[in-house]
């Protein structure tokens, strides 16, 4: 069976981010494609305009329709687009991985009073007083903020639409690292609004994988394994 995995980064990143997690992929014998979104990309992110709808087609374009299974795997911001594709294409989707990260509610933004492109430097101290970057080497810290893109305002502005009810029957696993399961479905339950949508979900599995919100890096060997264990046939 062919099984196509679709490895989306979130905030700031490209396609490099998933560079460790990708070849353990392989080695299951997984089809692995991992995306530089559009308005990330190094060379031209300021010279266009772009929106959710922009990087779900992008997302959706690599979700090969002929694979027999696909895998659509997304980090912290790239929820947003991620599941605008399953809302547009539940059928094109058999398992909907986040990583550290939970799908938005319809007319969620991230942020609607962002003014300008959302860079790293602007949140670098509040990831230090979290503990988002627990677990990085200085190497990777210093790579984090050398290739960091700006994430355009327009993205980080915009609230996402959803209409088609049918995504929450999309099967859904959250790998969970920031913080454990427990907590995320304790948050849920409370109605905070980053993780209230985990409640409309029919069919989601928790993952615990402790570490601070970059696995791709701090844990990858981990990371890679947890995705290839649910993206094997159910």
């Amino acid at each position: 069976m062919t099984t196509r995995i679709v490895l989306v980064p979130g905030f700031w990143l490209g396609q490099w981010a998933w560079d460790e997690v990708v070849p353990a992929l392989r080695e299951q014998g997984f089809d692995v494609v991992a995306l530089t979104l559009p308005g990330l990309e190094p060379e031209r992110h300021l010279e266009v305009t772009v929106t959710l709808a922009d990087q779900a087609d992008a997302i959706e374009a690599a979700l090969d329709v002929a694979a027999e299974r696909r895998i659509l795997v997304v980090h912290s911001g790239a929820a947003f687009p991620g599941t605008l594709v399953i809302d547009r294409r539940p059928d094109l989707v058999d398992r909907f991985v986040l990583v550290d990260t939970a799908p938005p509610k319809p007319g969620l933004a991230f942020n609607s009073e962002q003014v300008g492109d959302f860079t790293l430097a602007d949140a670098w101290s509040q990831l230090q007083e979290e503990g988002s970057l627990n677990d990085l080497t200085e190497a990777q810290l210093e790579t984090f903020r050398e290739r960091a893109i700006p994430q355009p305002a327009a993205l980080v502005t915009e609230a996402i639409e959803l209409t088609n009810e049918a995504r929450h029957h999309v099967p859904v696993t959250v790998i969970c690292t920031e913080m454990p399961a427990s907590a995320y479905q304790d948050y849920a339950a409370q109605g905070v609004p980053f993780l209230a949508a985990l409640l409309d979900y029919s069919d989601i599995a928790y993952v615990d994988l402790p570490t601070g919100h970059w696995p791709m890096w701090s844990k990858p060997v981990e990371l890679a394994e947890a995705i290839a264990n649910v993206s094997r046939d159910d």
